[in-house]
C-alpha cells in the first residue's frame, strides 16, 4: 500500500458519515472548542505572554507610556542602529528620543533599500499569550508586511492589556481574514539543515518586544 492509498483511505473514513448530496455550503461546522484554557488574571496572562516570547528567543521589555521613548532610543542605540523604517501611523513620540534617521514605509522602496535599513519599529494587532505569538495585520502602526520581514532587527510594541489575548480561539474573532495577517513567534529561524538552528533566514534575526502598560488598543 502506497502513502497515497493511506492518506486517501483516511479521508474516506473521515467522510463516511457525510450525506452524499452535502457540499461545502452544507450545515455549518460546530466550533464548540474551548476559547479559554484555565483561569488566569490579566497580569498572569501578560506574564505568560512574556515567558513564551522569551522561550522563542524574543527579547522582552516592559515600559509605561512615559518611559517608552527613552527605552526605544536606548534599545536602538545598543543595536547601533542609524536608520529605522517606521509605518505611517506609528506614534512619532515613540522614536522622538532615538538618534536615528527615520525611513518612511513607501510603496516604492525596494528590497535592496529595506535590507540596508538597520531596524524597524512597529505596533501590532494582537499578541497571544499561550503561544508567544505577535500578530501583525498591516494596520497604520505596522505598515507593509515587507518592512517587518527584510530588516534584521524588529522592535515591536504591544499595548497591555488591550492587545493581549490568551489563546488562538480568542484571537481569531478580533482579526479580519481580509487583511494580510503575519503571525510571528520569535525571530526568524529554521532548523532544516542538519537540525542546526539558524536565525535570520527569512525575516529578522532579532525580535524585541516591548509590553506597554496601560496602552489603549490601536483599534
Amino acid at each position: 500500500m502506497s502513502g497515497r492509498d493511506v492518506v486517501l483511505g483516511r479521508v474516506r473514513r473521515a467522510l463516511a458519515d457525510v450525506p452524499g448530496g452535502e457540499g461545502p455550503g452544507g450545515p455549518p461546522v460546530v466550533r464548540d472548542y474551548r476559547r479559554v484554557h484555565g483561569s488566569r488574571t490579566t497580569a498572569e496572562t501578560v506574564d505568560l505572554l512574556a515567558g513564551n516570547l522569551a522561550d522563542y528567543r524574543a527579547i522582552v521589555h516592559r515600559s509605561d507610556a512615559e518611559g517608552l521613548p527613552a527605552l526605544i532610543g536606548r534599545l536602538l542605540a545598543e543595536r547601533g542602529a542609524r536608520t529605522v523604517v517606521v509605518p505611517p501611523g506609528l506614534e512619532r513620540s515613540w522614536t522622538a528620543a532615538a538618534d536615528v534617521r527615520l525611513v518612511e514605509d513607501r510603496a516604492s522602496s525596494t528590497p535592496h533599500e529595506l535590507d540596508a535599513v538597520d531596524s524597524v519599529v512597529t505596533g501590532c494587532a494582537l499578541a497571544l499569550a499561550e503561544t508567544g505569538t505577535i500578530v501583525l495585520d498591516a494596520g497604520p502602526d505596522q505598515g507593509r508586511r515587507r518592512i517587518t520581514l527584510i530588516p534584521d532587527h524588529h522592535l515591536c510594541v504591544v499595548r497591555v492589556p488591550d492587545q493581549v489575548v490568551g489563546s488562538v480561539p480568542e484571537a481569531l474573532p478580533r482579526l479580519s481574514p481580509g487583511r494580510p495577517l503575519t503571525w510571528i513567534s520569535g525571530p526568524s529561524a529554521t532548523s532544516d539543515i542538519e537540525l542546526d538552528r539558524v536565525e535570520g533566514v527569512h525575516g529578522p534575526r532579532t525580535l524585541e518586544v516591548i509590553l506597554l502598560a496601560g496602552g489603549a488598543g490601536a483599534g
